[in-house]
């Protein structure tokens, strides 16, 4: 089993940026890929970042360039930067740890205003 815990959400303005934690509550090594998803209103959830046991990553095309997830293997956190935030970035952000079941945290919200 594993707890995660998100913060970092908040209000922004278009261009802005932000910088969300997921805190895990076991090493981040002993699981095989940690995401980020978001939930835009009205809408499904949907991947915007992934990073592996190895450290390779992978991006939804709509935040390739301005999206970057990244690890501390120390403080068993994983963050995801974002920049040049859009108004269609407004979601609630959901961190994931993939162990055969994919395990959430409790979502922050991420509002972007234009």
């Amino acid at each position: 089993q594993v707890q995660l815990v998100e913060s970092g959400g908040g209000l922004v303005q278009a261009g802005g940026s932000l910088r969300l934690s997921c805190a895990v509550s076991r090493s981040i090594l002993s699981i095989s890929a940690m995401s980020w998803y978001r939930q835009p209103p009205g809408k499904q959830r949907e991947l915007v970042a992934a990073i592996t046991i190895d450290g390779s990553s992978n991006y939804a095309g709509s935040v390739k360039g301005r999206f970057t997830i990244s690890r501390d293997i120390a403080k068993n956190t994983v963050y995801l930067q974002m920049n040049s935030l859009k108004p269609e970035d407004t979601a609630v952000y959901y961190c994931s740890a993939s162990l055969g079941y994919n395990y959430w945290g409790q979502g922050t919200q991420v509002t972007v205003s234009s």
